[in-house]
């Protein structure tokens, strides 16, 4: 399962909610603002900072700010 890392008022994220759902990719979304664990993992992958949207892939790799290519890019690489 993709998870995006996101919070309410981030103009990227709804971006890329609307491209992932534009390609059919399903995904969670997850307001770091609200989980404090998932705002302690968005941290851990961006050298301290709370950078969304950050995409954490069933293989627990991550992406930070990525484009919908990187996305379709990244699920065909851990799926082959």
């Amino acid at each position: 399962m993709l998870t995006m890392y996101s919070t309410p008022w981030c103009g990227y994220c709804h971006r890329l909610k609307s491209q992932l759902d534009r390609e059919g990719i399903g995904y969670e979304v997850v307001d770091i603002e609200q989980e404090p664990e998932a705002a302690a993992f968005v941290m851990s992958v961006n050298g301290g900072n709370q950078t969304v949207p950050t995409l954490r892939f069933a293989d627990g790799s991550a992406l930070t700010n990525p484009t919908i290519r990187q996305v379709k890019e990244h699920l065909s690489e851990i799926s082959a």
